[in-house]
């Protein structure tokens, strides 16, 4: 690649590099959550894990791979952390959203929807939180 294409791609802007960065952590998060969901609903069917805990485990699910995702994303893009975290649990919630809506046709978000959007913003938070670089000390 030539060095003129290279400050092009560069010169698009850090809030397109940002966003493609969102995207492809809420796509991790995405993927680690429907393998973890996996796994719990195996554990189910083998009789591992009571039915009535499983309301609870679909949250810190949705905790784990959004932190898993948000942590991909804030480490990619290294500014702006605190909005980067939570946006990647928003791509998240609309992701599982989507898919919900796809499964069933009377899916609403009243039936739990709230709890897993704060579970998706809390995952995206630690990392954008924690991701933080730490201020410069002036020189006097």
């Amino acid at each position: 690649m030539k060095k003129r294409d290279r400050h092009q791609e560069e010169g698009s802007g850090p809030w397109l590099n940002a966003a493609c960065e969102i995207l492809k952590g809420g796509a991790l998060a995405g993927a680690v959550t429907i393998l973890a969901l996996l796994v719990c609903a195996v554990l189910v069917s083998m009789g591992l894990v009571p039915v009535h805990s499983m309301d609870g485990a679909v949250l810190a699910v949705c905790v784990l791979g959004t932190l898993i995702g948000g942590t991909y994303a804030v480490s990619r893009v290294g500014g702006r952390t605190l909005l980067i975290g939570p946006c990647v649990g928003a791509v998240l919630f609309l992701l599982l959203l989507t898919a919900g809506f796809l499964a069933c046709e009377n899916a609403s978000v009243a039936n739990g929807g709230v709890g897993i959007l704060c579970a998706c913003l809390c995952g995206g938070a630690i990392p954008g939180i924690l991701g933080r670089k730490p201020k410069k000390k002036r020189r006097r």
